[in-house]
């Protein structure tokens, strides 16, 4: 397609090579890993829900790719909580802190040195040369840095009247 000016625009509507290269470009760069936020933070204790959260701001990156000027954003679009005890839950919002409980774990047992973390899987949209928005059809994942945390037990104490 020519533009006014002279110049020749190139669209590349749902084509999978470039939402191939594209998908490797947003890799290469490498999408945005989320701190995961636990509250209490640092220790928790046996048999209490335990908060996690992140802050999810969208991605936006310019680049060129075979030439021609591309617009990438990643959206986060699902959370995978690792808890540090084998354990996983999946939501598609990043949580938040206290009082909400929009994402918890309970801990079953006492647990020193364990990380804790939360992988983020984006959807990736994509203009070429400012055409239309365009999809990814895969989300594409940023595993999350470990957090430390150790799971305690509250020692109970009998109070005389």
């Amino acid at each position: 397609m020519r533009a006014c000016d002279g110049s020749i625009e190139v669209y590349f509507p749902n084509d999978p090579v470039v939402a191939a290269e594209i998908r490797r470009a947003v890799e290469s760069v490498g999408l945005p890993a989320l701190a995961l936020r636990i509250q209490p933070g640092g220790e928790t204790l046996v048999n209490v829900e335990t908060i996690f959260h992140t802050q999810a701001p969208e991605f936006r990156h310019s680049t060129v790719l075979l030439g021609q000027a591309v617009e990438i954003a990643a959206t986060p679009a699902r959370f995978t909580w690792h808890h540090g005890d084998g354990t996983t839950q999946t939501t598609s919002t990043p949580g938040a802190p206290y009082p909400s409980t929009a994402v918890t774990h309970r801990y079953s047992r006492v647990a020193a040195g364990l990380s804790p973390r939360v992988d983020v899987g984006y959807r990736v949209s994509y203009r070429v040369n400012g055409g239309p928005e365009q999809q990814i059809d895969q989300l594409i994942t940023a595993p999350g840095p470990a957090a430390a945390l150790a799971v305690v037990e509250a020692a109970p104490v009998v109070v005389a009247p």
